[in-house]
């Protein structure tokens, strides 16, 4: 069975305590500790320490998605020195100065962007980021690749050439505003064709929103498993 469980930012927004005990009473085995605000991210990083999270198989820190250049490396010896060597998922916009986040090497997890970004969005822009960052890994965001491409060949695509590099999938239903509500029915759909492509083992971090009653957990673990579970032809072939 695949390794699933929550960013804390979609349970509990800004309060990681709070997410991380539901993630522990559901029994979850994957969670993502995220600090998508700057102002999250010092406070998340002193308390990890405090935090119990023996019961989880994967652990991933999600870098602040927006911040300007003067903060870079502020934000990058954060992470480098609080982050305990967990894996760093960061977006492609966000990465001002290449040779300060390829200290990271294999920890550094770029994540494919949605439509409202400039870049990373799709195979030849995230192709450009991994020459510069040639140890990072990728965070296969798969409703962020639906949102740009609904065919989802563009998702297979970026399976295809990175495939090697897979450490993380988010997975949700991305709106045409680039928010992420819970799975839908034809959403799973999308998804499954190209759910073959994604390894049992890779950690799946769900992103849809429950942090106001839209969702509940459980619904949203079954629904992702739902379209993680490959089925019928794929969207685009790889052989």
């Amino acid at each position: 069975m695949r390794p699933i469980g929550f960013s804390t930012g979609a349970i509990a927004r800004g309060d990681f305590r709070l997410a991380v005990q539901r993630m522990r009473d559901c029994g979850l085995d994957v969670i993502e500790l995220s600090a998508l605000r700057i102002g999250e991210l010092a406070p998340l990083l002193r308390a990890l320490p405090t935090i119990d999270l023996a019961a989880f198989q994967f652990v991933s820190i999600h870098a602040p998605s927006r911040f300007e250049q003067s903060v870079e490396q502020a934000v990058v010896d954060e992470l480098k020195n609080h982050a305990q060597e967990l894996p760093v998922v960061v977006h492609p916009d966000v990465i001002f100065t290449p040779s300060l986040w390829a200290q990271f090497g294999k920890r550094l997890l770029v994540e494919n962007m949605d439509k409202r970004k400039p870049g990373g969005r799709t195979l030849v822009e995230l192709r450009e980021i991994f020459k510069e960052l040639g140890e990072a890994r990728f965070c296969f965001d798969v409703g962020h690749a639906r949102q740009v491409d609904p065919s989802m060949t563009e998702a297979a695509l970026m399976i295809r050439e990175f495939g090697d590099r897979l450490a993380e999938v988010h997975i949700s239903e991305v709106n045409t505003a680039s928010k992420h509500d819970p799975i839908s029915t034809s959403a799973v759909r999308a998804f499954r064709s190209v759910a073959r492509y994604i390894p049992e083992n890779v950690p799946i971090v769900i992103e849809s929103l429950i942090d106001e009653g839209q969702s509940d957990i459980g619904t949203e673990v079954d629904r992702a498993r739902e379209a993680l579970t490959a089925v019928g032809s794929p969207a685009f072939a790889l052989a």
